[in-house]
């Protein structure tokens, strides 16, 4: 039995080191010609599903339409400021950082905040964008007037699974803070079937559905009134598996789009974004 306890640890210790090898192993973008970036396609006016090209909308990698928004503008001037082609590759949300971490694809540029429980799994970009917490109500409902989140003490809020949106409902007393849900079409359609008086989003998704959807409006809130939240958390960024050689480039990228061109950037995936708000 002695005899076998040497060999029975080289073993181990060869996949000890195949282990920590791969972990840190320096990562390659998946390819030297495309650029493959991950998106629900499903959050407008950061990110949408559509049947055609109109406005410049990206082809679905495997099928399936096309993704446009304001996250795919960035990422056409983000892959071309690296030479390369972009690629989309349609991801339920809590899929997309497994996948960039498995190297399916090369970056998250998908409305994801560079919250500092995501940092312990992916890099993060400089901010592309940045934003504030509203809540999307009917129009005609009983909180459409409402001025502080307190105004929603007994209301059913909810938001979207696995987001910080989510867990700043714990901030409204007394409210009825209901199953989180998968996507933003499903909190839509809960909205005006009434199982919900609201769900929480940022400015530009609400000012989205409001485009699209006559039906529905939101809330926003005066310095005071409204969530607690760092900066990181209403801010925007371009997540990277750890040690992704690209993200230095992609920081220099981001910093040559002004203020004022993103801005104009999320005002036409506004006016752009299909009328179905899916």
């Amino acid at each position: 039995m002695k005899k076998q306890f040497p060999g029975t640890f080289a073993i181990i210790a060869i996949i000890v080191l195949s282990f920590l090898f791969s972990a840190f192993a320096p990562v390659k973008p998946l390819s030297k010609d495309k650029f493959v970036v991950g998106l629900e396609c499903n959050y407008a006016p950061f990110n949408w599903t559509q049947i055609d090209d109109s406005n410049d909308a990206v082809a679905i990698s495997g099928g399936g339409g096309y993704c446009g928004g304001y996250d795919v503008e960035i990422a056409k001037i983000i892959a071309e400021g690296l030479g390369r082609e972009l690629e989309i590759v349609k991801t339920e949300w809590d899929g997309l950082i497994p996948a960039v971490n498995s190297e399916k694809i090369d970056a998250v540029i998908a409305g994801m905040s560079p919250t500092e429980e995501r940092k312990f799994s992916v890099d993060f970009s400089d901010v592309y964008y940045e934003s504030d917490l509203v809540i999307v109500v009917r129009a005609d409902g009983p909180y459409a007037n409402a001025r502080t989140i307190q105004d929603f003490s007994g209301a059913k809020i909810t938001g979207q699974l696995n987001t910080f949106h989510y867990s700043v409902i714990d901030q409204i007393e007394g409210v009825k803070k209901q199953t989180a849900m998968d996507s933003f079409p499903t909190m839509m359609v809960a909205l005006s079937s009434g199982k919900i008086d609201g769900y929480v989003s940022e400015r530009p998704h609400a000012l989205s559905v409001q485009e699209s959807n006559p039906d529905l409006t939101f809330v926003a809130f005066e310095e005071g009134n409204g969530f607690e939240a760092s900066p990181e958390d209403v801010a925007i960024a371009v997540a990277f598996k750890k040690g992704n050689p690209d993200l230095e480039a992609v920081n220099e990228i981001l910093a040559t789009i002004s203020k004022e061109d993103r801005l104009a950037i999320m005002d036409a995936a506004i006016a752009t974004q299909p009328l179905s708000g899916e």
